[in-house]
């Protein structure tokens, strides 16, 4: 299991509604591997009830994790940089919707705005991808994100290459172990899998 002990975490939670079980899931490994959790959650995330569930049944829980702290505003998040909040941060599960934001500087939310100000320290940022669209109309903006440093993503595969050829989703057990090795500066490999 990886070692995360004194790694203040930034774990931003977007859309991608059917995976928000598995995020929590991943928030909570990381936290048992040792990491001090700052949850933070789009607006979307923290507003809309789907057939996946209420977001109360998800935002009280991340509040517990994170100590009584959860981000939910752009103005709680545009902090996080200046004060030095977190040593990494991740997006959980991260949209094809972010994904162009983060490609394209667009920082018109809670959790695109936790990203821009926790990399003005040069800090990793490490996407768990999941969009139905990975292959297709967002495929130019993970190739901008592949290349660009300080972002590292947890590993990814087509999760259902016959029914969604263009559907790539993280394997959100890696979670931890992609953590780990961006603080240390590494993609963690190999980053394409075979079906997630």
């Amino acid at each position: 299991m990886a070692d995360l002990q004194g790694c203040r975490l930034g774990f931003a939670l977007c859309g991608s509604f059917c995976n928000a079980a598995r995020a929590m899931h991943a928030a909570e490994e990381c936290a048992k591997a040792g990491a001090a959790l700052l949850p933070i959650v789009s607006e979307h995330f923290a507003e809309l009830k789907t057939r996946f569930g209420a977001p109360e049944q998800f935002l009280e829980p991340l509040t517990a994790l994170g100590g009584g702290t959860l981000i939910r505003t752009i103005q709680q998040a545009e902090p996080i940089g200046p004060k030095n909040l977190t040593d990494a941060l991740v997006v959980c599960p991260c949209t094809g919707n972010l994904l162009g934001k983060l490609a394209n500087g667009i920082t018109d939310g809670t959790v695109p705005m936790a990203v821009k100000s926790h990399l003005r320290g040069g800090k990793p940022v490490i996407i768990c991808i999941s969009t139905n669209d990975g292959l297709s109309g967002s495929a130019r903006n993970l190739g901008d994100l592949l290349n660009r440093r300080h972002y590292y993503f947890v590993p990814f595969g087509q999760d259902d290459p016959q029914k969604k050829p263009h559907s790539l989703v993280a394997d959100y057990t890696l979670l931890p172990e992609a953590v780990a090795a961006a603080l240390r500066g590494e993609q963690l490999q190999p980053i394409l899998l075979g079906s997630a």
